[in-house]
């Protein structure tokens, strides 16, 4: 096992989320435009689901005015 890997199982230990949804998040905001409207809300959908904590559209429409 290398260090990316036993980084990962402890993230996901602490977390409950799995390498795979960390990486696809990180290629989001790495290739993502964050001006556009669509990926921001992909985004902030992807944390709310990661975090457990629900998003109304309210919160997610003021997010989306101050980037």
């Amino acid at each position: 096992m290398d260090f990316k890997d036993d980084f990962f199982k402890k993230v996901e230990k602490k977390t409950k989320v799995d390498k795979n949804t960390i990486l696809n998040l990180a290629e989001k905001l790495q290739k993502g435009n964050m001006k556009d409207e669509n990926t921001l809300r992909e985004i902030i959908e992807t944390l709310s689901k990661m975090t457990g904590k629900k998003v109304s559209k309210e919160q997610s429409d003021k997010i989306i005015s101050k980037v």
